[in-house]
């Protein structure tokens, strides 16, 4: 049974992870994300993303790539995967998300880490939103809530889950 937004918070409060949790109303797009960043916390303030979830091209071998870039990253996803070594990849589909992430479209995260078995799904990290930020935003597992962390607190939970982050320099945004 895949994590609840209540127990993935639990579970990072239990590793001493500080975070700042907000409800709001879902959002699907950055656009619409964009539109709510008064209501949180940090105000404007921060690092926020768009994350890609994709898997082999014609269900070729190698695991899922979870892809988490900064929010106005352009970045072709098959270059970015031929720069991890990952070969050609598509948008995996709704029932990938829900069996290895836990999450419904709209909702991916690296959060949803917490519901994959090491192995299944290579964690992608745009390092320019983790170095450029002293703290990142992501949904925690549903698109009606928004979960501030600091950028070595989401590796170190990532990397307590069993997963190894890869961090990728990336061209400039824009």
């Amino acid at each position: 049974m895949p994590e609840t937004p209540e127990s993935l918070l639990a579970r990072l409060a239990a590793l001493g992870i500080e975070t700042t949790t907000t409800a709001h109303a879902p959002v699907f797009t950055v656009a619409e994300s964009q539109a709510l960043r008064r209501s949180l916390p940090q105000g404007e303030a921060g690092g926020h993303s768009k994350n890609l979830f994709l898997r082999p091209a014609k269900f070729g071998p190698g695991p899922h790539l979870l892809a988490v870039l900064e929010e106005d990253r352009k970045v072709s996803v098959n270059a970015l995967a031929r720069a991890v070594g990952a070969g050609r990849v598509e948008m995996a589909p709704a029932e990938d998300l829900r069996r290895l992430l836990g999450v419904e479209p709209g909702s991916v995260t690296p959060f949803g880490m917490v519901n994959a078995p090491p192995g299944t799904v290579r964690v992608l990290l745009d390092a320019g939103l983790l170095r450029d930020h002293e703290v990142v935003h992501f949904h925690p597992l549903v698109n009606g809530m928004t979960t501030a962390i600091r950028p070595a607190d989401l590796l170190r939970f990532l990397e307590h889950l069993g997963h190894r982050p890869e961090l990728v320099e990336l061209p400039s945004a824009g």
